[in-house]
């Protein structure tokens, strides 16, 4: 072979390669924007089962006016959050949800005709698949932007990216300081179980 067919093939193997890693790039650029989508949808779809849990709880607990206002609150929040698309938004909406439906489950599981009524345990079955499944979509958004971001400052593609324009995805805004990022000492220790 002589040296201008190797750097012909050579030229060749490095276009193909260039266009596959742009290409996987755009793809997981996709994915990620997708999946902020499937967490607003989420969030949406529990949004629609608030109103018919409040609805089916309200006879029980009229004297519990105070979690009615916390999930309308919730709710339109997780409309706003929605239309802005935004996952800073969708993450703040997430957190009121979260606390509403805590409190909701307290008061449903200390009242045994609540708790007994199958409507009742339905939609709350429902809040909790959906919030496994938020969890699922949260958790695909944070894998896809660890992937897209380790490729763009790995070696051949940080070189690819900076000439294409590709910068680092955010994924879930997360404070990177806080409780939640240490280990005390006592969450160290096996937790004791005991039935009686």
């Amino acid at each position: 072979m002589n040296p201008i067919s190797i750097f012909a093939i050579a030229l060749v193997l490095v276009v193909i390669y260039t266009l596959g890693f742009y290409n996987k790039l755009r793809q997981i650029q996709v994915h990620i924007k997708a999946s902020i989508q499937e967490i607003g949808n989420q969030l949406k779809r529990q949004a629609n089962l608030i109103p018919n849990l409040v609805e089916s709880v309200k006879g029980y607990l009229t004297h519990e006016k105070g979690i009615f206002e916390q999930l309308t609150s919730a709710r339109k929040s997780i409309d706003r959050a929605n239309q802005s698309n935004n996952p800073k938004d969708i993450e703040k909406s997430q957190e009121l949800i979260g606390k509403a439906l805590g409190s909701l489950k307290v008061i449903v599981e200390s009242n045994p005709e609540i708790k007994a009524s199958s409507l009742v345990s339905d939609m709350m079955n429902e809040l909790r698949d959906t919030a496994d499944k938020l969890m699922y979509a949260r958790r695909t958004l944070i894998d896809l932007t660890a992937d897209y971001n380790s490729a763009i400052v790995t070696i051949p593609g940080l070189w690819l990216a900076s000439i294409f324009g590709f910068k680092a995805e955010k994924g879930l805004d997360t404070p990177m300081s806080s409780e939640h990022t240490s280990v005390s000492e006592a969450e160290t220790k096996n937790p004791e179980v005991k039935l009686n």
